[in-house]
């Protein structure tokens, strides 16, 4: 029997939204490199060495936020017992408004994501330094 899908991704990101702060990009470029924010990236990295990071950025992929939260987990990270603010981005910003609902959950706070995730960074123009993604020769 196949299988009955009755929440989607859609409706677990509108449900996230509406329980935790969606910062609009412009803003959060104005927190960047401010000593009491951690800007949380959770792209995967094959994303980080295409696409470039956000200078300083916290790298966090999504499968492992959990277990770097948890200071009880092997996998803690101490960045989460700071006393900060926790701004997550994706890519598009879907990821990191259910990233942040986790997060806020755990006890994390406070914790905000990034509208639009990292394109939205790179139009606004926010700071971006390239990925390590192999650069390819043009054929002769």
């Amino acid at each position: 029997m196949p299988q009955t899908i009755t929440t989607g991704y859609k409706a677990l990101v509108d449900a996230a939204e509406r329980e935790v702060e969606t910062l609009p990009v412009e803003e959060a470029i104005k927190l960047h490199g401010r000593d009491d924010v951690v800007l949380v990236d959770i792209r995967d990295p094959r994303e980080l060495a295409r696409d470039g990071k956000v200078p300083g950025a916290l790298h966090c992929t999504r499968g492992m936020l959990e277990f770097w939260i948890d200071p009880d987990s092997p996998y803690h990270k101490p960045v989460f017992n700071e006393d900060k603010r926790f701004v997550f981005f994706c890519a598009g910003g879907l990821r990191s408004a259910l990233a942040a609902q986790t997060a806020q959950q755990m006890g994390l706070k406070p914790v905000a994501h990034v509208r639009g995730g990292f394109g939205a960074w790179k139009k606004a123009g926010g700071p971006v330094e390239p990925g390590d993604a192999p650069k390819t020769k043009p054929s002769s």
